[in-house]
């Protein structure tokens, strides 16, 4: 590993040792208690609360209304029902939601059966809340395709439990520019004995604007039920056990005559492939009726992916905060291995890459280092989604590709994992689907694949202004062909090393040296095909899907050159001046109710992730530690609403996780950044390898911030 070392006022040391391997000798400590579920639940975090397992195929979990939220919850909303399928800290209209169940007693009523909800309770792999209409507690625990469900009656009568296959997550047909709502395309259930019920519902659009795709269920009771029905578009069939899919929502219900106290459990298995293989995953993966134990397994499970990192610090509220937000850079991707419907392949299958834009720059960088085995199996499925479908996706759900945000920014993560010496990696092939990107554009929708613009930017060196996303686009593509040239020059390809280290300066070709803004001059500007510069814009514009800039501004984007800082600050005029100018960025950022609409530094969203760091580049180190250390503690809180933004997949926590440890990744380069340790100790079990970082600080404190010496091994 590279690290960007500078000296400062305190002590870090930073020793790579070797870790014993021996279980006696290894203590793992209880950390899930310090994780809180709901925080980032209620505000722009979009954060799903409910019971999972790491990358796990079942998020199952509430689904409210009103729905403000892509996960599906809402605080101040009433529970529809417990879905299977959910995304976490997404954006744009919402996706899954989907085979949904719910409990009620007296009489059955399809219409209407939500519930407000009271003694909400949630830890890793764990969700209950009581419902005071129907006086009922619901829990639910998982394996990674099985919700676990008990249901126990507070009072004596019938408890019911509504299969609804016509649900799903929608903003009720709203769309934004170049937006789809999820809708229904056809469902079907089935009641196969008194015990066992099973059915499918499909489901197309939502963000990625994809095709239809199916979730299957099987679903297994401890009991016989006394009653029974199924429903189709509002009309309910007492005693019926079957209905067909006629393009309809369907449903069913079973009732059970329940004593106060009594439980009723469900497993229920889903599948993307079949209702037989949800019931084999059903009966595979919690082998008997005992809730406790499976609860218990999924928090060991969650145990032991959190103590990867060990922090020291006597602040609970920092512990709380910290592996918080560990625990949601684990929820996306998903791991569907063996649960392809598309093609047969040995290799890994992950989906939700929802999106790799927000994930490359923070989430995956961590994974890298503390869950290997997983970033190599996703860096696979990448890889054999390339194969099959030409190019490697940018955003991936629900089975289907769709949504290129910015650059081809799979890219970044093969130079990430190559940079690293991430083993078990065909980067051969990896180099093959990273010029696939670089060099053929893919024609149609060109949101959907690859680069857009391409033509432009291969024969003038930039996206003109006859595209969108134009500038946004050639800054990520400049890096991206930087990526290229990392892993061309490692696989010793010189020729392809050449060209595109040269094409990684294209970025200057937006540069314009006569635009001024608070008196700093020099910053990325729109440029039509002839030439010539676009004579209208403003260097505060953040726009959206056909904007030139996405999400985000010219003050951000001007800042974004990770493979050359040195010509970026020698373009904006040097080390002096561009001090001032990132003191300027970062004093004067605004909010607004939108987060990507800011005049300069955007803290709630991804472009400027890096740009705290950039201090370090002209020694000024204790900058980039004042400037990151109040953004955590401005930003990052533990009340529900306690993340700046979108989460995007683990993206805004991985960049708390970093930072808060003391150092801060280059996506796809082996280098890191010191930023502002937070703990008086860090210990990182990296990966599969036996061995350890350790991160001591002495003399840490919120005085005693700043750094004065580091070492690496004993050596400076």
């Amino acid at each position: 590993m590279r690290y960007l070392f500078l000296k400062f006022l305190f002590l870090i040391i930073i020793n790579l040792t070797n870790y014993l391997t021996v279980n006696a000798q290894v203590k793992v400590l209880d950390l899930v208690k310090y994780v809180d579920p709901f925080i980032g639940s209620v505000g722009e975090g979009h954060i799903f609360p409910g019971a999972t397992l790491p990358y796990g195929m079942v998020k199952l979990g509430p689904d409210c209304s009103p729905l403000n939220s892509n996960s599906g919850y809402n605080k101040e909303g009433n529970i529809k029902g417990f879905s299977h399928v959910h995304v976490s800290g997404t954006g744009g209209p919402p996706k899954y939601g989907n085979v949904l169940v719910a409990a009620t007693t007296g009489e059955i009523n399809i219409i209407d059966y939500s519930t407000s909800r009271s003694g909400e309770v949630a830890s890793p792999g764990y969700y209950a809340a009581k419902s005071p209409r129907y006086n009922l507690l619901s829990e639910f625990t998982v394996s990674h395709s099985v919700g676990f469900h008990q249901y126990t009656s507070i009072n004596k009568g019938n408890l019911n439990l509504l299969f609804d296959l016509g649900s799903f997550l929608s903003w009720g047909g709203y769309k934004e520019e170049g937006e789809l709502d999820q809708e229904l395309v056809g469902s079907e259930v089935k009641i196969i004995s008194s015990t066992e019920i099973e059915g499918y519902t499909r489901i197309r659009g939502g963000w990625n604007i994809g095709e239809a795709y199916t979730v299957y269920f099987y679903a297994v009771l401890d009991q016989p039920f006394t009653e029974f029905g199924t429903w189709k578009s509002g009309k309910l069939h007492k005693n019926s056990k079957l209905e067909f899919d006629t393009n309809e929502a369907t449903g069913a219900f079973l009732s059970f005559k329940t004593n106060a106290g009594d439980k009723v459990k469900m497993k229920l298995g889903i599948s993307y492939l079949s209702t037989g293989k949800a019931r084999q995953n059903a009966i595979e993966e919690i082998l008997d009726w005992d809730f406790e134990k499976v609860r218990q397994k999924a928090s060991t499970i969650w145990n032991k992916k959190l103590n990867t990192i060990i922090i020291e610090t006597k602040n609970e509220q920092e512990k709380k905060i910290f592996y918080s937000a560990l625990y949601r850079t684990m929820l996306m991707p998903v791991d569907r291995t063996n649960e392809n419907p598309k093609w047969i392949t040995k290799a890994p299958y992950y989906d939700d890459f929802y999106c790799i834009w927000d994930t490359y720059r923070a989430t995956h960088p961590l994974l890298t280092l503390i869950q290997k085995k997983e970033q190599i199996a996703m860096i696979n499925s990448l890889l054999d989604i390339y194969k099959q479908e030409g190019y490697m996706p940018d955003a991936r759900s629900g089975n289907y590709t769709g949504r290129t945000q910015g650059g081809s920014n799979t890219d970044v993560l093969i130079a990430d994992a190559f940079s690293k010496g991430l083993d078990g990696i065909d980067y051969e092939v990896g180099l093959n689907a990273m010029l696939k990107n670089a060099e053929v554009p893919p024609g149609g929708n060109e949101r959907k694949y690859g680069r857009g613009g391409l033509f432009d930017y291969k024969n003038i060196g930039f996206v003109s202004t006859d595209f969108e996303r134009a500038g946004s686009r050639t800054m990520e593509y400049a890096y991206n062909d930087y990526c290229i040239a990392l892993v061309a020059k490692g696989l010793k390809k010189d020729s392809i090393y050449q060209k595109y280290q040269k094409r990684s300066g294209n970025w200057e070709n937006l540069w314009n040296a006569n635009i001024e803004s608070d008196g700093f001059k020099g910053f990325i500007w729109p440029k039509k095909s002839d030439g010539n510069w676009q004579t209208k814009w403003n260097v505060h514009q953040s726009e959206g899907w056909s904007g030139w800039l996405y999400e985000g501004n010219s003050w951000e984007y001007s800042l974004y050159v990770p493979h050359n800082v040195n010509r970026l600050i020698e373009k904006a005029g040097g080390k002096e001046i561009f001090n001032s100018r990132l003191d300027t960025f970062f004093i004067k950022n605004s909010q607004s109710f939108h987060p990507w609409l800011n005049d300069y530094y955007n803290v709630n969203n991804e472009p400027g992730f890096l740009a705290p760091t950039l201090y370090n580049y002209i020694g000024k180190q204790y900058r980039t530690n004042e400037t990151v250390r109040g953004i955590i503690q401005k930003n990052y809180n533990t009340k529900a609403d306690g993340l700046p933004g979108n989460d995007d997949a683990g993206s805004m926590s991985a960049w708390y996780v970093f930072n808060s440890m003391g150092f801060f990744p280059v996506a796809g380069q082996d280098l890191y950044l010191i930023t502002s340790p937070m703990f008086n100790q860090v210990n990182l079990k990296l990966g599969r390898e036996e061995k350890e970082l350790i991160i001591i600080c002495k003399g840490l404190s919120e005085i005693n911030k700043y750094i004065i010496s580091a070492s690496l091994n004993g050596e400076p």
